[in-house]
Protein backbone atom coordinates (compact mmCIF):
# COMPACT_ATOMS: atom_id res chain seq x y z
CA UNK A 1 0.00 0.00 0.00
CA UNK A 2 1.49 3.34 -0.98
CA UNK A 3 1.86 6.48 1.11
CA UNK A 4 -1.16 8.21 -0.42
CA UNK A 5 -3.43 5.25 0.33
CA UNK A 6 -2.34 5.27 3.97
CA UNK A 7 -3.22 8.95 4.21
CA UNK A 8 -6.64 8.23 2.69
CA UNK A 9 -7.33 5.68 5.42
CA UNK A 10 -6.44 8.21 8.11
CA UNK A 11 -8.43 10.89 6.30
CA UNK A 12 -11.57 8.77 6.13
CA UNK A 13 -11.43 8.12 9.86
CA UNK A 14 -10.88 11.83 10.49
CA UNK A 15 -13.77 12.82 8.26
CA UNK A 16 -16.14 10.45 10.00
CA UNK A 17 -15.19 12.08 13.28
CA UNK A 18 -15.75 15.46 11.68
CA UNK A 19 -19.19 14.49 10.40
CA UNK A 20 -20.47 13.20 13.71
CA UNK A 21 -18.74 15.62 16.10
CA UNK A 22 -20.12 18.86 14.69
CA UNK A 23 -23.27 20.21 16.36
CA UNK A 24 -26.54 19.38 14.65
CA UNK A 25 -28.91 21.12 17.03
CA UNK A 26 -31.13 23.56 15.19
CA UNK A 27 -30.43 22.18 11.74
CA UNK A 28 -33.35 22.43 9.37
CA UNK A 29 -33.91 20.80 6.02
CA UNK A 30 -34.58 23.49 3.40
CA UNK A 31 -36.95 22.87 0.54
CA UNK A 32 -36.69 23.89 -3.05
CA UNK A 33 -39.49 25.64 -4.89
CA UNK A 34 -41.27 22.35 -5.55
CA UNK A 35 -41.39 21.63 -1.81
CA UNK A 36 -38.86 18.78 -1.86
CA UNK A 37 -35.94 18.59 0.52
CA UNK A 38 -32.56 19.10 -1.10
CA UNK A 39 -30.82 16.77 1.32
CA UNK A 40 -28.84 19.54 2.99
CA UNK A 41 -29.07 21.62 6.11
CA UNK A 42 -29.20 25.18 7.28
CA UNK A 43 -28.06 26.64 10.55
CA UNK A 44 -28.01 29.93 12.37
CA UNK A 45 -24.67 29.29 14.03
CA UNK A 46 -22.57 32.37 14.63
CA UNK A 47 -19.09 32.56 13.18
CA UNK A 48 -16.21 31.58 15.39
CA UNK A 49 -13.45 34.17 15.93
CA UNK A 50 -10.49 33.79 13.60
CA UNK A 51 -7.18 33.39 15.41
CA UNK A 52 -3.84 34.07 13.78
CA UNK A 53 -2.25 30.87 12.52
CA UNK A 54 1.32 30.88 11.22
CA UNK A 55 2.78 28.52 8.66
CA UNK A 56 5.67 27.92 11.07
CA UNK A 57 3.38 26.55 13.76
CA UNK A 58 1.40 24.44 11.31
CA UNK A 59 4.57 23.12 9.70
CA UNK A 60 6.03 22.11 13.07
CA UNK A 61 3.12 19.82 13.85
CA UNK A 62 3.02 18.49 10.28
CA UNK A 63 6.69 17.53 10.45
CA UNK A 64 5.95 15.32 13.43
CA UNK A 65 3.35 13.51 11.34
CA UNK A 66 5.59 12.75 8.35
CA UNK A 67 8.60 11.39 10.20
CA UNK A 68 12.22 12.56 10.54
CA UNK A 69 13.46 11.72 7.03
CA UNK A 70 10.78 13.70 5.19
CA UNK A 71 10.80 16.40 7.85
CA UNK A 72 14.52 16.80 7.27
CA UNK A 73 14.01 17.50 3.57
CA UNK A 74 11.42 20.13 4.38
CA UNK A 75 13.64 21.70 7.03
CA UNK A 76 16.37 22.06 4.42
CA UNK A 77 13.99 23.93 2.14
CA UNK A 78 12.85 26.14 5.03
CA UNK A 79 16.47 27.02 5.70
CA UNK A 80 16.90 27.94 2.04
CA UNK A 81 13.78 30.09 2.26
CA UNK A 82 15.12 32.01 5.24
CA UNK A 83 18.31 32.83 3.32
CA UNK A 84 16.78 33.54 -0.08
CA UNK A 85 16.56 37.20 -1.16
CA UNK A 86 13.14 38.76 -1.58
CA UNK A 87 11.54 38.34 -4.97
CA UNK A 88 11.73 35.53 -7.47
CA UNK A 89 14.24 33.47 -5.49
CA UNK A 90 12.11 33.37 -2.36
CA UNK A 91 8.96 32.60 -4.34
CA UNK A 92 10.72 29.71 -6.07
CA UNK A 93 11.55 28.12 -2.72
CA UNK A 94 7.98 28.64 -1.48
CA UNK A 95 6.73 26.85 -4.58
CA UNK A 96 9.05 23.94 -3.75
CA UNK A 97 7.78 23.88 -0.18
CA UNK A 98 4.16 23.85 -1.31
CA UNK A 99 4.88 20.93 -3.62
CA UNK A 100 6.87 19.08 -0.96
CA UNK A 101 4.01 19.34 1.53
CA UNK A 102 1.64 18.17 -1.22
CA UNK A 103 3.88 15.17 -1.85
CA UNK A 104 3.58 14.08 1.79
CA UNK A 105 -0.18 14.77 1.86
CA UNK A 106 -0.12 17.60 4.39
CA UNK A 107 -2.60 20.17 3.03
CA UNK A 108 -2.38 22.74 5.84
CA UNK A 109 1.23 23.92 5.40
CA UNK A 110 0.94 23.55 1.63
CA UNK A 111 -2.10 25.84 1.73
CA UNK A 112 -0.21 28.69 3.37
CA UNK A 113 2.56 28.57 0.77
CA UNK A 114 0.08 28.44 -2.11
CA UNK A 115 -1.78 31.38 -0.56
CA UNK A 116 1.39 33.43 -0.40
CA UNK A 117 2.21 32.55 -4.02
CA UNK A 118 -1.33 33.51 -5.08
CA UNK A 119 -1.21 36.84 -3.28
CA UNK A 120 2.04 37.68 -5.05
CA UNK A 121 1.05 36.52 -8.54
CA UNK A 122 -2.77 36.77 -8.54
CA UNK A 123 -2.69 33.55 -10.57
CA UNK A 124 -5.93 31.58 -10.86
CA UNK A 125 -4.33 28.16 -10.35
CA UNK A 126 -2.45 29.29 -7.26
CA UNK A 127 -5.65 30.70 -5.74
CA UNK A 128 -7.41 27.43 -6.55
CA UNK A 129 -4.56 25.39 -5.06
CA UNK A 130 -4.67 27.44 -1.87
CA UNK A 131 -8.43 27.20 -1.49
CA UNK A 132 -8.55 23.46 -2.07
CA UNK A 133 -5.76 22.82 0.44
CA UNK A 134 -7.43 25.00 3.08
CA UNK A 135 -10.71 23.13 2.61
CA UNK A 136 -8.86 19.84 3.01
CA UNK A 137 -7.00 21.13 6.04
CA UNK A 138 -10.31 22.12 7.64
CA UNK A 139 -11.82 18.72 6.95
CA UNK A 140 -8.92 16.70 8.27
CA UNK A 141 -8.23 18.53 11.53
CA UNK A 142 -10.02 18.23 14.85
CA UNK A 143 -8.36 21.43 16.12
CA UNK A 144 -11.24 23.89 16.38
CA UNK A 145 -8.81 26.71 17.16
CA UNK A 146 -7.31 26.67 13.67
CA UNK A 147 -10.42 25.78 11.66
CA UNK A 148 -11.75 29.37 11.42
CA UNK A 149 -8.45 30.54 9.93
CA UNK A 150 -8.56 27.74 7.36
CA UNK A 151 -12.11 28.72 6.40
CA UNK A 152 -11.33 32.44 6.14
CA UNK A 153 -8.29 31.77 3.95
CA UNK A 154 -10.26 29.35 1.76
CA UNK A 155 -12.94 31.99 1.19
CA UNK A 156 -10.31 34.57 0.25
CA UNK A 157 -8.68 32.17 -2.19
CA UNK A 158 -11.84 31.02 -3.94
CA UNK A 159 -13.34 34.49 -4.14
CA UNK A 160 -10.19 35.73 -5.89
CA UNK A 161 -10.24 32.68 -8.17
CA UNK A 162 -13.84 33.37 -9.15
CA UNK A 163 -13.03 36.98 -9.96
CA UNK A 164 -10.46 35.72 -12.44
CA UNK A 165 -12.69 32.93 -13.84
CA UNK A 166 -16.33 33.52 -12.83
CA UNK A 167 -17.63 30.45 -14.66
CA UNK A 168 -15.13 27.96 -13.23
CA UNK A 169 -17.02 25.18 -11.41
CA UNK A 170 -14.03 24.07 -9.32
CA UNK A 171 -13.78 27.53 -7.78
CA UNK A 172 -17.55 27.72 -7.28
CA UNK A 173 -17.68 24.32 -5.57
CA UNK A 174 -14.71 25.15 -3.38
CA UNK A 175 -16.27 28.42 -2.29
CA UNK A 176 -19.54 26.65 -1.57
CA UNK A 177 -17.75 24.19 0.73
CA UNK A 178 -15.94 27.00 2.53
CA UNK A 179 -19.20 28.89 2.99
CA UNK A 180 -20.91 25.86 4.53
CA UNK A 181 -17.93 25.34 6.83
CA UNK A 182 -18.55 28.75 8.33
CA UNK A 183 -17.28 31.22 5.76
CA UNK A 184 -20.69 32.85 5.23
CA UNK A 185 -23.44 34.07 7.57
CA UNK A 186 -25.65 31.18 6.45
CA UNK A 187 -24.47 27.76 5.24
CA UNK A 188 -27.28 27.89 2.68
CA UNK A 189 -25.20 30.35 0.69
CA UNK A 190 -22.69 27.55 0.24
CA UNK A 191 -25.32 24.90 -0.42
CA UNK A 192 -26.80 27.10 -3.14
CA UNK A 193 -23.41 27.30 -4.85
CA UNK A 194 -22.94 23.53 -4.67
CA UNK A 195 -26.43 22.88 -6.03
CA UNK A 196 -25.70 25.28 -8.87
CA UNK A 197 -22.54 23.32 -9.66
CA UNK A 198 -24.39 19.98 -9.88
CA UNK A 199 -27.09 21.65 -11.94
CA UNK A 200 -24.45 22.55 -14.50
CA UNK A 201 -22.41 19.37 -14.03
CA UNK A 202 -24.53 16.60 -12.44
CA UNK A 203 -21.53 14.29 -12.04
CA UNK A 204 -19.25 16.87 -10.39
CA UNK A 205 -17.12 14.93 -7.90
CA UNK A 206 -16.31 17.69 -5.42
CA UNK A 207 -19.84 19.07 -5.20
CA UNK A 208 -21.51 15.68 -4.92
CA UNK A 209 -19.24 14.21 -2.28
CA UNK A 210 -19.57 17.32 -0.12
CA UNK A 211 -23.33 17.52 -0.57
CA UNK A 212 -23.37 13.88 0.50
CA UNK A 213 -21.37 14.65 3.63
CA UNK A 214 -23.59 17.60 4.48
CA UNK A 215 -26.65 15.38 3.97
CA UNK A 216 -25.17 12.88 6.45
CA UNK A 217 -24.68 15.67 8.97
CA UNK A 218 -28.33 16.62 8.68
CA UNK A 219 -29.44 13.00 9.00
CA UNK A 220 -30.69 12.71 5.42
CA UNK A 221 -28.93 9.46 4.63
CA UNK A 222 -31.20 8.63 1.70
CA UNK A 223 -30.05 11.82 -0.04
CA UNK A 224 -26.45 11.04 0.92
CA UNK A 225 -26.68 7.62 -0.78
CA UNK A 226 -27.66 9.25 -4.06
CA UNK A 227 -24.72 11.66 -3.89
CA UNK A 228 -22.13 8.99 -3.10
CA UNK A 229 -23.44 6.61 -5.77
CA UNK A 230 -23.06 9.44 -8.27
CA UNK A 231 -19.44 9.92 -7.22
CA UNK A 232 -18.68 6.19 -7.34
CA UNK A 233 -20.20 5.87 -10.81
CA UNK A 234 -17.56 8.29 -12.09
CA UNK A 235 -14.61 6.83 -10.18
CA UNK A 236 -14.81 4.10 -7.52
CA UNK A 237 -12.74 5.17 -4.51
CA UNK A 238 -12.44 4.18 -0.85
CA UNK A 239 -13.70 7.45 0.62
CA UNK A 240 -17.14 7.61 -1.09
CA UNK A 241 -17.61 3.86 -0.63
CA UNK A 242 -16.99 4.25 3.09
CA UNK A 243 -19.52 7.09 3.34
CA UNK A 244 -21.97 5.04 1.28
CA UNK A 245 -21.58 2.12 3.69
CA UNK A 246 -22.14 4.39 6.67
CA UNK A 247 -25.23 5.90 5.07
CA UNK A 248 -26.70 2.47 4.30
CA UNK A 249 -25.97 1.41 7.88
CA UNK A 250 -27.84 4.41 9.26
CA UNK A 251 -30.78 3.57 6.98
CA UNK A 252 -30.87 0.00 8.31
CA UNK A 253 -29.95 -1.39 4.91
CA UNK A 254 -27.53 -3.99 6.27
CA UNK A 255 -26.98 -6.01 3.09
CA UNK A 256 -26.09 -2.91 1.06
CA UNK A 257 -23.89 -1.58 3.87
CA UNK A 258 -21.94 -4.85 4.07
CA UNK A 259 -21.41 -4.85 0.30
CA UNK A 260 -20.09 -1.29 0.40
CA UNK A 261 -17.80 -2.07 3.34
CA UNK A 262 -16.47 -5.09 1.41
CA UNK A 263 -15.66 -2.80 -1.51
CA UNK A 264 -13.67 -0.59 0.86
CA UNK A 265 -11.71 -3.59 2.07
CA UNK A 266 -10.98 -4.76 -1.47
CA UNK A 267 -9.76 -1.32 -2.52
CA UNK A 268 -7.61 -0.83 0.58
CA UNK A 269 -5.57 -3.99 1.23
CA UNK A 270 -4.21 -2.81 4.57
CA UNK A 271 -4.44 -5.31 7.51
CA UNK A 272 -5.37 -2.72 10.16
CA UNK A 273 -8.01 -1.11 7.95
CA UNK A 274 -9.34 -4.54 6.97
CA UNK A 275 -9.72 -5.56 10.60
CA UNK A 276 -11.68 -2.41 11.33
CA UNK A 277 -13.97 -3.03 8.35
CA UNK A 278 -14.47 -6.63 9.51
CA UNK A 279 -15.62 -5.26 12.88
CA UNK A 280 -18.18 -3.03 11.16
CA UNK A 281 -19.46 -5.98 9.12
CA UNK A 282 -19.63 -8.25 12.18
CA UNK A 283 -21.70 -5.64 14.04
CA UNK A 284 -24.16 -5.58 11.15
CA UNK A 285 -24.44 -9.35 11.00
CA UNK A 286 -24.96 -9.82 14.76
Amino acid sequence: MNKKQIVIVIAVVAVMGYLYSLPVKGLIKPKDESGHSNGVMASKETSRPVTQVSVEAISASAKAAVGPALAGKIATLEDQLSKAPEGAAKLAVKKQLAQQWDDVNQPAPAAFYYLDLARKSNDFQQWLNAGNRFNDAYKFTQDTAVQPAYVANAVEAFEHARKLKPQNLDAEAGLGIAYVNGGAPSPMQGISLLLDVVKQDPANHNANINLGQFAMKSGQYDKAVIRFKTVIAQKPEVEPYFYLAESYKQLGMKKEAIEAYQKCKEMMPDPAFGQRIDQFIKELKD
